[in-house]
């Protein structure tokens, strides 16, 4: 049976896999034999380019029927501005799904504050709300952004904002707005100011040549920056609650892999777990305290609790079987992870504190990578339909399973943090992409690199 989604990340030799295939056969519960197996098609790399291409979004599934909306280009009133806000408002908005974006081209006017809107005009158009704002350059590398969200029906304002970013910020003025929008029109909260971190792989001319990149990019794939950058494998990145942190696996020590917490923002990274076997799959507690993480340095891979400031270890579980791809609970009550000690690959749960496993998936031979919505109602997962492995989700409550997506080769679900919006790594045309589903399936999203491939994504918690 294809293994997908198990976050292994080592042989028992210590050699670093490459890509995980579907070609992967689930051969039995004996360690070494599975770990052997993982090893033969894990060695498949993925072939790419520039390391340094951004991700485009392309909407394959919208709801239709959005609420109108009038996005007036923002004016300049003082300095030069190269970056269109407005456009960036309106393309984050589109992307959610929820909207229909006024075409410019059909705007009747450009008023910069509600003072100037005629709104009159405006609901001929048939608009049920408009976004106007301006810049004003501040400063050689400052500026001030204002904004207001107004009611075409109502003639009242809705919301309106002010932010004084630096040059390198401004972008992040409009996702702002974007989320001010958003909240304001549905009530409920946006994530287009976030962020996304995956691995991408660039070859030149041979797999001797091929390099791995840690990279962080806006949510809408713009301003990439790369974290890491090396020949050997990178894997499982993961975001510390506050966002400043990213824990992953790397493979650069020859003689077996490496789980490391790299701020950020400085590069200071140290090394979390660095034992025999497998250090793999690390997940932050919501508190940041703790990772959770799959070690084999007692024989079998187990989950491990390891305090942040520490390093003391704590084994959570002991079975024969492999237990891997833990994911808490927001509430950091309960630890969900993907275990095989029922024949195949299934979601399981234990208290963080270490007590009695609990199996939670039933529905089909294969359910496993687990992410738990921010308001725990939600589990996502990637699970098998036929010879295909798709991204559903599960209520906890009632344990209904809804299958969302319909690729061949669908991993690595991670839910944004206003619990709307799933992002997973896919293939499109041959070559690995991002896509992202709303938790209804109403809206389907594809993010493939400008050039090459691109896998394992995390979407971060809201920023400060």
């Amino acid at each position: 049976m294809p293994v997908t989604s198990y976050s292994l990340d080592i042989d028992h030799q210590g050699r670093p896999p490459g890509r995980r295939d579907h070609q992967v056969k689930f051969m039995s519960h004996r360690i070494k034999v599975l770990i052997s197996r993982l090893v033969v098609v894990l060695s498949l790399l993925l072939s790419t380019s520039s390391a340094q291409a951004v991700l485009r979004v392309e909407i394959t599934k919208g709801v239709g029927g959005g609420l109108p909306v009038a996005i007036v280009p923002f004016k300049v009133l003082k300095g030069e501005i190269d970056l269109d806000l407005a456009q960036i408002v309106a393309d984050d908005l589109e992307r959610s799904g929820k909207f229909d974006i006024l075409d410019r081209a059909n705007l009747i006017s450009s008023p910069g504050s509600a003072a100037d809107v005629k709104y009159q005009n405006w609901r001929v158009l048939g608009q049920d709300y408009i976004v106007v704002g301006n810049i004003e350059q501040t400063s050689v590398l400052d500026y001030r952004v204002t904004f207001e969200l107004l009611d075409v029906i109502k003639q009242k304002s809705l919301a309106a904002f002010q932010y004084q970013p630096r040059e390198n910020q401004l972008r992040r003025s409009a996702h702002k707005i974007a989320d001010a929008v958003i909240e304001a029109i549905t009530g409920n909260p946006g994530a287009f100011d976030t962020h996304l971190v995956y691995v991408s792989v660039t070859e030149r001319e041979s797999l001797d040549n091929r390099r791995f990149h840690l990279q962080v990019a806006d949510s809408d794939g713009a301003s990439s920056e790369t974290i890491v950058s090396q020949q050997q494998p990178l894997m499982s990145p993961a975001w510390s609650p506050d966002g400043n942190m990213i824990a992953y696996v790397s493979f650069e020590n020859p003689r077996r892999s490496a789980i490391y917490v790299q701020d950020r923002f400085t590069g200071r990274r140290r090394v979390l777990a660095s034992f025999e076997g497998i250090n793999g799959a690390p997940a932050w507690s919501p508190d940041g305290k703790q990772i959770a993480v799959t070690l084999s340095r007692e024989g079998s891979p187990d989950l491990h609790l390891i305090d942040v400031a520490t390093g003391r270890n704590f084994q959570l579980t002991r079975n024969l079987a492999i237990e891997t791809e833990p994911a808490w609970s927001p509430d950091g009550e309960t630890i969900y992870f993907t275990s095989d000690r029922a024949g195949a690959p299934q979601i399981y749960r234990i208290p963080a504190e270490g007590g009695k496993v609990e199996r939670v998936t039933y529905e089909g031979s294969y359910n496993a990578s687990a992410d738990i919505s921010p308001d725990g109602r939600l589990m996502t997962m990637v699970h098998r339909v036929g010879k295909d492995f798709r991204i559903a989700v599960m209520d906890l409550k009632n344990n209904l399973l809804d299958v969302l997506t319909s690729g061949r080769l669908d991993e690595s679900p991670s839910f944004s943090p206003n619990g709307e919006m799933i992002i997973y790594a896919t293939e499109q045309e041959g070559r690995g992409v991002l896509g992202a589903v709303s938790t209804d399936g109403a809206i389907k999203l594809h993010m493939p690199l400008s050039e090459g491939e691109v896998r394992e994504p995390a979407w971060s918690p809201n920023l400060p």
